[in-house]
């Protein structure tokens, strides 16, 4: 149990070397002006998601969300584990194991599609992101479930989550592309599952909100400028002291 607890601190990037808990985690959690200490906050779901892909600690989630995606649109398990094994043939830095890459797809999907059949209490992660609605189901099989994950407007997450994520994205500057935000790499486009209609919905709202932000499209070039850019301690404040 202690160990499990620490590997998943770790991979939402709430703790470092030594069990020291990071910045981040202090923002939320803190039982001394922590924002969300309780988790009642969807877009503290969010934020927490957005860390376990960036951070990368759990490859799976960090591919799966960057890559595999892009490759199908819908999947089996069957076929990430494929994927990997493809993966470890041109990669050496992968090491292929199909158990353990089984099992790691089966933590993903309980984490974000839940369960109804698990009676363990000791599932660290089990069901925590059900709500985001990011992975769907299209069909249940007993040879194969087929699994999509969701690329739409997000009109639920907040848009201060996207501005979170841009301005804790150690790539971007002061400018940033709109093809950038949506297809990069890392990209909150990546990892949210949101699409360009969203984003710029989202874009637009945060320029309004924030006087040191500017969203050009002149003769094609859709762009992100921060004229001031806010710290991501203040875009959380912003958000949970409303």
């Amino acid at each position: 149990m202690v160990t499990s607890i620490r590997y998943w601190m770790r991979a939402f990037d709430l703790s470092e070397g030594g069990d020291k808990m990071t910045a981040f985690a202090d923002a939320i959690f803190s039982d001394n002006g922590g924002h969300d200490p309780y988790l009642e906050d969807d877009a503290s779901l969010w934020l927490l998601h957005y860390h376990l892909v960036r951070k990368g600690y759990a490859t799976s989630y960090n591919l799966i969300f960057n890559e595999f995606r892009k490759e199908r649109v819908e999947f089996t398990k069957e076929a990430f584990v494929r994927f990997i094994r493809t993966k470890s043939e041109s990669d050496t830095s992968f090491t292929f194991n199909q158990n353990t890459i089984e099992s790691d797809f089966d933590v993903f999907v309980k984490l974000y599609v839940g369960t109804e059949t698990s009676k363990d209490k000791e599932e660290i992660v089990s069901g925590i992101f059900p709500e985001l609605n990011l992975i769907r189901v299209i069909q249940r099989e007993k040879q194969a479930t087929l699994y999509h994950i969701e690329t739409n407007e997000k009109a639920s997450i907040p848009e201060e989550v996207i501005l979170y994520a841009i301005v804790t994205d150690p790539e971007i500057g002061l400018s940033v592309n709109l093809e950038t935000l949506e297809n990069g790499y890392n990209s909150v486009g990546a990892i949210l599952g949101i699409n360009r209609t969203g984003l710029v919905d989202k874009i637009e709202r945060l320029c309004a909100k924030y006087p040191g932000l500017v969203y050009k499209d002149d003769a094609g070039i859709r762009e992100l400028q921060f004229k001031k850019k806010p710290t991501w301690v203040q875009v959380l404040k912003d958000y949970y002291g409303k």
